[in-house]
């Protein structure tokens, strides 16, 4: 087999279907679950819609003409994933109950051997497409484990836990949290928001595409592609947030804190509810309904900070004690340090994890020296704090298939990131991370591997500059050779 996909999220879907669109046939994408579809299959929380805007949420070579509304909502979005992967003929090649245990990289034959729940495979290129958001991340908290109630992360949403006139907490303030709480708490007895740092949030312009509209985003194709590129070039707009320039940061804090003391009067609940760090620092939140939730008198802020969990209660700092029947998670994903690490094997069997100890780095944010012929979606230094992560994933597409593309014309096997091409590439976003809010903002966010202080999962700099740097392959970086030939 040539190709073998970890993930069926839109990364490995995408590059699967660009595979198949290209003639490959010798490839497989391995799911651990029964379906395909990743974030938007695992994230089916009450309110679960995407921040970005639909037609800039997706693949730029399947585009949807009928998305019903600005910002599409879970179930959308996991359908139109699932008809791409349909209509290109990719799932026959998707292989579903198929936890990867362990890929090991087996020298003399230049090719993976990977070991899965259901079956072993051999392929000569593996691609992690596992992702940021795949694996829930619970907190640090003395006793949660004893909690004796209902818990759960808002990633693993139980669905046969009734929430109706329950006492219930969430912990946690994100991107998640801020479309759970409304939701829940229309039907909880009482809910506790229990709040580390408040968000910065600014209104959702979101609405239903009139008949019309579609009509003619169907009709005029061209039209839907002016929108999505007037949409990515207003999230570049963006970008000097970050920098820190200070009328940019400025502008947006302005939008927050207006859209924030428009909604809460009370100076008190007002000021529990404003960021005390740079904003841009965390990913900044759209929300029209998060805000007023707190005026229910059903809802509770906590911001005396979290002591411990006993089987019945969250206990504050200062000993107070919220009794609670539902505990909800909802405190993000390991992207600083990928569970995926944890079951690859490079050169000498060294473990990705292990590589990565102090901290994750990666060539074009995609190779690994040690770890020949393996390709990383959304690895290190892919995320973005603003914009969609669909442009990121397209241009690790055309990445990988310029590589392959290049071995397969040259007879090549085997193909390594040379180590000085990655040592230098991660300087490089050293210092384009310098000055930028996540690290100089004063606040504490999982953009920043806490082992070294580095910012490893979001890319330093303007999305457009992200596929001039990691959209095309450049050979030069890598060692390459055949599989009886020597290092070229």
């Amino acid at each position: 087999m040539n190709v073998a996909i970890i993930g069926s999220g839109f990364s490995g879907t995408g590059l699967a279907i660009q595979l198949k669109r290209s003639g490959e046939e010798s490839f497989v994408v391995l799911e651990r679950e029964n379906t395909l579809g990743g974030t938007w299959r695992d994230n089916h929380y009450p309110g679960a819609a995407c921040d970005v805007q639909s037609h800039l949420y997706s693949y730029s070579f399947k585009p949807k003409p009928d998305w019903s509304r600005v910002y599409a909502r879970q179930p959308e979005i996991l359908q139109y994933l699932r008809d791409c992967a349909t209509s290109e003929g990719i799932v026959e090649h998707m292989r579903f109950d198929s936890e990867v245990l362990e890929a090991a990289w087996i020298e003399e034959s230049n090719e993976w051997l990977i070991s899965t729940t259901n079956g072993d495979y051999a392929a000569r290129v593996l691609v992690s497409a596992s992702g940021h958001l795949s694996d829930p991340k619970y907190p640090d908290i003395a006793g949660i484990e004893d909690f004796a109630g209902a818990k759960f992360h808002s990633a693993r949403w139980d669905h046969d836990t009734a929430l109706d006139g329950k006492r219930v907490g969430v912990i946690g303030t994100g991107a998640s949290a801020i479309q759970i709480v409304p939701e829940v708490a229309k039907v909880a007895g009482n809910l506790t928001v229990f709040q580390r740092s408040a968000p910065y949030v600014v209104p959702r312009l979101d609405r239903e595409y009139t008949a019309g509209e579609r009509n003619m985003f169907a009709r005029l194709p061209h039209t839907a592609q002016k929108l999505r590129r007037d949409l990515f070039w207003a999230s570049e707009a963006r970008f000097p947030q970050r920098r820190g320039i200070e009328s940019f940061i400025s502008r947006v804090e302005r939008l927050a804190l207006d859209h924030l003391a428009n909604q809460i009067a009370d100076p008190v609940l007002r000021a529990k509810l404003t960021p005390d760090y740079a904003v841009g620092c965390k990913r900044v939140l759209i929300s029209n309904q998060y805000f007023p939730t707190f005026l229910r008198e059903n809802v509770e802020l906590e911001t005396r900070g979290i002591d411990h969990i006993t089987e019945n209660a969250v206990v504050m700092a200062d000993g107070t004690r919220h009794e609670l029947d539902v505990l909800i998670v909802s405190t993000g994903f390991e992207a600083s340090d990928l569970p995926i690490a944890r079951r690859i094997r490079g050169r000498d069997g060294l473990l990705l994890a292990d590589h990565w100890a102090d901290g994750e780095q990666a060539y074009a944010c995609s190779t690994v020296n040690g770890f020949p012929n393996l390709f990383i979606m959304n690895g290190p230094n892919s995320g973005l704090g603003a914009g969609s992560i669909i442009f990121v994933i397209e241009s690790q597409i055309d990445y990988i298939l310029g590589a392959l593309d290049y071995l397969g014309r040259n007879g090549y096997t085997r193909i390594e990131v040379r180590q000085e091409a990655e040592t230098e590439f991660a300087a490089m976003l050293d210092r384009k991370a310098q000055g930028t809010v996540w690290l100089d903002g004063g606040c504490k966010s999982w953009y920043v591997d806490q082992r070294n202080g580095r910012l490893s999962v979001i890319w330093p700099d303007f999305m457009s500059r992200f596929r001039d740097s990691n959209g095309v392959f450049r050979p030069e970086a890598y060692e390459v050779r055949a599989l009886a030939g020597s290092a070229v």
